[in-house]
């Protein structure tokens, strides 16, 4: 997709909304594709039912900790490799300014194919934590898309700090609204918030690239 899509576009100078949006148009064809060659049911992990304990009233078990912790893990990883490494700090300078870090001497395909390895395993990573705490289905990408993309807008496109940020106030916003909402409002909950603070600020909580 790199070589036949992505690269093509970005010689035409296409802005970050349109590749978001060709993005999103892969993802569809990608689930139908996954749902024709191996159905659309329901599968999970085999994984041993543990009871759970209690914190401040609520019931966690060992395996949302599990996701907790690797979350917290993969996230520092990606703070390491953005601040400390040159492949990282080279990805900040394309995010920032693509022709200034090509006129700089950075290969930008070779960086932008780095960009692609790191995102795929955390995509994946994310994927495998997802499935010990719940059921997949190819549907499912489709409820995750969508709070996904306001946590990008919500931290500031092209700041991954931001879009960290962004996604843990989105993803708490819509747990802890079921405490008063039925659980079906979660995902409008989520943007109910992004439009609040886009109205406030609207390059987002942390502004654009870092």
């Amino acid at each position: 997709m790199e070589k036949v899509v992505w690269l093509p576009m970005r010689r035409k100078n296409a802005s970050r909304t349109t590749l978001i949006i060709i993005s999103i148009g892969f993802a569809l064809a990608l689930r139908n594709a996954i749902i024709f060659i191996w159905g659309g049911g329901t599968r999970s992990s085999a994984i041993p039912v543990r009871r759970g304990f209690d914190l401040f009233g609520a019931t966690i078990t060992q395996n949302q900790v599990l996701v907790i912790v690797a979350a917290v893990i993969l996230m520092l990883l990606l703070h390491y490799i953005l601040s400390r490494t040159m492949i990282g700090k080279a990805m900040r300078a394309l995010s920032d300014n693509i022709d200034l870090a090509r006129i700089s001497g950075i290969d930008v395909d070779r960086m932008i194919l780095w960009m692609w390895v790191i995102g795929l395993g955390l995509a994946a990573a994310g994927g495998v934590l997802y499935g010990l705490v719940t059921a997949i289905r190819p549907s499912m990408g489709w409820f995750l898309l969508l709070p996904m993309f306001a946590a990008i807008i919500l931290g500031g496109i092209g700041n991954p700090y931001g879009t960290m940020a962004g996604g843990m106030i989105i993803g708490l916003s819509q747990e802890l609204s079921t405490a008063v909402l039925p659980t079906e409002y979660k995902f409008a909950v989520s943007f109910v918030v992004m439009t609040v603070v886009l109205l406030i600020k609207p390059e987002g909580l942390f502004g654009g690239t870092k």
